[in-house]
């Protein structure tokens, strides 16, 4: 007789992590000014390590799209004052943005979420992408991400580059309870794989993905 299949483990429909490691718990809900777009590219939602969700989810004002084309980007960025891409081929320091808007004009910020191949497809998909100020984040501290590979030491994931950002564009507030669920994902990770297999492929070293940007 065939060997029964193997049950799917119960998923949290929020966070769509493994109920015996829902995130939920610790995502906070965090004010922001500046409206949160973030763009997913499909590929990256069905990843486990899903970091732009649980940013999207943690934020007052922020939305998740997936998808490659979006056609309500000219509406989204029609109903603001300013709108800014966060993507570094070209761009200012993200730091200089409060000298270019007004608090009390509404802002957009635009977080393409994938590789650096599929966020470029993104902005190809769509055009109105390529017309907008582009950002980049000023160096920082080395990403938490320690269970991804990244074939830069600055490269960080898509809610640390969120977080900083935000914090960047609004220093009187505090964005770093964001990061609460993100932290519990990442040692959650360590410890299903073991300390072991840790340390012989992550610590201690700088590991090379060509592909991998955020997630």
């Amino acid at each position: 007789m065939p060997a029964p299949k193997k049950q799917p483990r119960p998923v949290c429909a929020r966070c769509l992590r493994p109920m015996p490691h829902c995130l939920c718990a610790h995502v906070p809900r965090i004010f922001n000014r500046t409206r949160v777009l973030i763009l997913q590219h499909p590929d990256e939602a069905k990843h486990p390590l899903n970091t732009a969700r649980l940013a999207a989810m943690g934020l007052q004002n922020a939305e998740l799209l997936i998808g490659e084309c979006f056609p309500q980007l000219d509406g989204a960025i029609a109903s603001v004052e300013s709108a800014f891409l966060l993507f570094p081929a070209k761009s200012e320091d993200v730091s200089q943005l409060p000298s270019m808007t007004r608090p009390e004009e509404p802002s957009l910020l635009i977080v393409p979420d994938g590789t650096w191949r599929k966020a470029r497809k993104i902005i190809q998909a769509n055009p109105m992408l390529d017309t907008l100020p582009r950002l980049s984040l000023p160096p920082g501290e080395p990403s938490e991400y320690r269970i991804r590979k990244a074939r830069e030491p600055a490269a960080v994931s898509t809610i640390e580059a969120i977080v900083r950002s935000l914090s960047l564009l609004e220093p009187e507030r505090d964005f770093q309870p964001l990061l609460n669920p993100f932290r519990v994902l990442v040692e959650q990770q360590v410890r299903a794989m073991g300390e072991e297999v840790y340390r012989r492929n992550y610590q201690g070293r700088i590991c090379i993905d060509p592909e991998r940007a955020k997630t």
